[in-house]
């Protein structure tokens, strides 16, 4: 047994509301830079939808994340290094444009500076990749605007078609639809590390998160085919490939995430997970697909057993490390309650991304027909009866696995119905919480967490230690400033050329103006700075005491 600590995340579905407050604030803390005009670390997907990049889930086109051998061992989908090797020069399988979108803004500067006539000026849309005129046809967030409408693409209706097609004949939008937001998962077992031919993607061993050296990085572009997750973006201006990096400088402060941190509906929960690094590739090898979500479970160790914490300590796990494993209130959900499941388990990548998956189809569906949402028998009826959506996120998360989702959801209903009579002062119904398994109290402490969890319960992230500075510096992190390391103009990015150099956040007139100066060879004006609202502050000087509820000084 080889003990490490991994920092993840779950987070609740049936609390997103789809606001893309996450998405907002990541994008203007980590991709306000040149060549990041299409990227968002943080995307929020409606379901059904196509997801961003569109159909980003049919790995038969993709050749994303890992398949099983015939010998029992794993392979990646996209073929291993002899393969990589004969095709290092050629254009690997990825995302075109097309298929992400292609980033605009508009010429705000005509609409307001417009001299009066007889027409109304109008805000044309302009790409930020040619700065021509562009028609408006996908966006990373745009099947919202669907309502759940686009299933006639979405990768999984189409998987469930072929299996049960007598009944997905039915129309999706108006049974359900939810939101879906992702981040990089920053599995255990990483495709896109594997993938890399330059050794450029690394785990770090204190915390798990995977990062990207953007000095070793060659532009090779095989990770993005390697990642099933398609979170993993190439910067045609520096040459580079960039994806989400946990925040990490805010996780070294004890602070969480952007999008944690901004998240409106407060479903995002981090904490420390223990795991044995020398059961993760057995692990990711099990025959069945729909046994890889056990599988992972029984990676992850209890940070209350004796034997773990003797264990932890001889791999040089701080002691605060442990306690915040022990206080984790992601292990409280994936394992204790087991109310947490991870995207896509079939991808073999053990991502560490988990997601509680919406009750509220079954609610909604339940009150529209006008019976009483709240009662446990019109509930668990429900789940029971509406096999389409259960079939839906078996797809999404345990692998077709429908018994393991109705579990679940059995568990959310119960606990709705449970808080309800004690909400209206009726005797705690301990026949209620017998039937999912649990106990009242633990019922009562699982709904403490998931909805009235208070700052310091969503998020229980130790600080950094000093003796791991070494370790922790990261060379090669293009990702804080305009020209930072990593970010020079080589051979293999789009800047060292002599065509214009695009600007995510300025106007269509300051585009305008930087073109024109990068063609007469004079040095474009500096970008805005990143809006994360910590550079320049000693975040190791915060006092957590002195934070509120809502994690405000």
């Amino acid at each position: 047994m080889r003990v490490m600590a991994q920092v993840a995340m779950v987070m609740n579905l049936d609390k997103c509301i789809g606001c893309h407050t996450c998405s907002v604030t990541c994008k203007q803390a980590w991709t306000n830079r040149a060549g990041t005009e299409y990227v968002w670390f943080n995307n929020v997907e409606t379901r059904p939808g196509q997801g961003y990049p569109r159909r980003y889930e049919d790995q038969d086109k993709w050749q994303g994340g890992w398949v099983r051998t015939a010998t029992g061992g794993i392979k990646l989908r996209s073929g291993g290094r002899f393969k990589k090797l004969l095709s290092i020069f050629a254009s690997p399988v990825q995302p075109g444009l097309e298929d992400y979108y292609e980033p605009w803004t508009y010429d705000y500067e005509t609409l307001t500076n417009a001299p009066l006539g007889d027409d109304f000026p109008v805000a044309r849309p302009k790409s930020l990749i040619t700065g021509k005129d562009t028609k408006i046809e996908y966006s990373a967030n745009w099947d919202d605007s669907l309502g759940g409408t686009a299933q006639e693409q979405d990768p999984i209706v189409e998987k469930l078609r072929q299996e049960v097609s007598d009944k997905i004949k039915f129309e999706y939008e108006k049974s359900f639809m939810f939101f879906l937001p992702r981040i990089c998962e920053h599995c255990l077992n990483p495709s896109c590390m594997a993938s890399c031919p330059s050794g450029a993607i690394y785990k770090r061993a204190e915390d798990g998160i995977v990062l990207v050296d953007q000095n070793q990085c060659r532009g090779w572009r095989q990770c993005i085919t390697g990642c099933p997750y398609k979170k993993i973006y190439f910067n045609h201006r520096s040459g580079k490939a960039e994806k989400c990096t946990f925040c990490y400088p805010r996780l070294e402060a004890g602070i969480p995430t952007v999008c944690s941190e901004t998240c409106v509906g407060r479903l995002r929960y981090i904490g420390i997970i223990l795991y044995d690094a020398d059961a993760v590739t057995k692990a990711a090898s099990v025959k069945n697909d729909q046994d890889l979500y056990q599988a992972q479970l029984d990676v992850m160790l209890d940070p209350h057993d004796p034997k773990v914490l003797a264990e932890a300590r001889k791999s040089g796990i701080p002691s605060d490390w442990i306690d915040a494993a022990q206080k984790s209130p992601v292990y409280a959900l994936i394992k204790h309650f087991k109310v947490a499941l991870p995207l896509h388990p079939e991808y073999r990548t053990m991502p560490m991304v988990w997601y509680i998956p919406p009750l509220s189809p079954v609610v909604d569906t339940l009150r529209e027909q006008g019976h009483d949402a709240e009662a446990a028998g019109n509930l668990f009826g429900a789940i029971d009866a509406l096999r389409i959506p259960v079939e839906y996120l078996a797809e999404l998360f345990t692998a077709g696995d429908t018994q393991v989702v109705t579990d679940v959801l059995q568990k959310l209903a119960a606990m709705r119905s449970y808080m309800r009579g004690v909400t209206l002062h009726n005797e705690r119904d301990a026949d209620l919480t017998e039937a999912v398994g649990m106990t009242p109290q633990a019922m009562e402490q699982m709904y403490r967490l998931l909805a009235i969890a208070k700052y310091d319960d969503r998020y229980v992230i130790p600080k950094a230690h000093i003796e791991q500075a070494h370790n922790l510096e990261e060379m090669g992190c293009s990702l804080d400033f305009e020209g930072g390391p990593g970010m020079e103009e080589g051979p293999w990015g789009s800047g060292s050329g002599s065509g214009p150099v695009p600007v995510a956040i300025e106007t269509y007139q300051s585009i305008k103006a930087r073109q024109a100066a990068a063609e007469a060879d004079v040095a474009p004006p500096p970008l805005m700075p990143a809006a994360d609202g910590l550079r320049g502050v000693d975040t190791s000087s915060l006092d957590r005491d002195a934070l509120d509820d809502e994690g405000r000084v």
